[in-house]
């Protein structure tokens, strides 16, 4: 009589397959190791790049915030006041000398920007005028930045929304100024707005509503204005 096979047992689960572990380097570091590594180190480098972007984006907002326009192109205006003071207005030479300066002939003051600043200027020592008429050109036309009067007011009066700078005023004035030098005269300079000593070139400073701007080449004055008496509605 033939012998039966034994039953198979029906619905036993099959025994887990063993997890293989990670491979192993020559090193003798595992494979899952080192992309974590790779992952940590791809996670700082991408903290580093965002840093240094921003950084960069800052940086450029601060500089735009603090420092003023370029310099005047001084060799493009023509012949400029090399004598003593006190300079005339330097009207003679307006017209060649407003491309350089970026200003324009106007029919008319400008309305969008309308602010004034008030400057005392010395040299040796001595207080000197500023002369009626910078940027006015008898009566033909005015620019954005111009004088009414011997009183020190600077007018800036322009159709758009723009910047100008103490540079622009003198560069129409034909008389150069630089960190070191009003005109001709040279060598311990300092300027003031507002009471405030500040360091650098003067001519980039941008001009702003109800400046009190003091420049001394030479001596400087005993008591440095803070401020000027505006006259109603400027």
């Amino acid at each position: 009589m033939a012998r039966r096979s034994p039953t198979k047992k029906l619905g036993a689960p099959a025994p887990p397959r063993p997890k293989a572990p990670p491979p192993v380097r020559s090193d003798g570091t595992s494979g899952g190791i080192d992309k974590r590594r790779l992952l940590i180190a791809g996670g700082i480098a991408a903290v580093v790049i965002v840093a240094v972007v921003l950084g960069l984006v800052l940086t450029r907002k601060g500089s735009s915030a603090v420092a003023s326009s370029a310099g005047i192109p001084w060799a493009q205006l023509g012949a400029l006041q090399t004598g003593p003071p006190p300079w005339n207005n330097g009207v003679g030479a307006l017209t060649d000398r407003l491309k350089p300066l970026g200003l324009n002939a106007l029919g008319a003051e400008g309305s969008v920007v309308h602010i004034h600043q008030h400057l005392d200027l010395y040299v040796n020592g001595k207080h000197v005028t500023l002369p009626a008429l910078i940027g006015i050109y008898d009566d033909s036309y005015i620019t954005e930045v111009h004088v009414h009067d011997n009183s020190g007011v600077i007018h800036v009066e322009s159709p758009t929304d723009s910047t100008f700078t103490l540079g622009q005023l003198f560069g129409e004035w034909g008389v150069k100024l630089t960190a070191s030098c009003v005109a001709n005269f040279c060598g311990h300079m300092k300027f003031w707005v507002n009471g405030t000593q500040i360091s650098g070139d003067p001519s980039k400073l941008d001009l702003r509503s109800h400046q009190e701007i003091v420049i001394a080449q030479g001596p400087p004055p005993l008591v440095v204005p803070k401020s000027y008496k505006f006259p109603a509605g400027e």
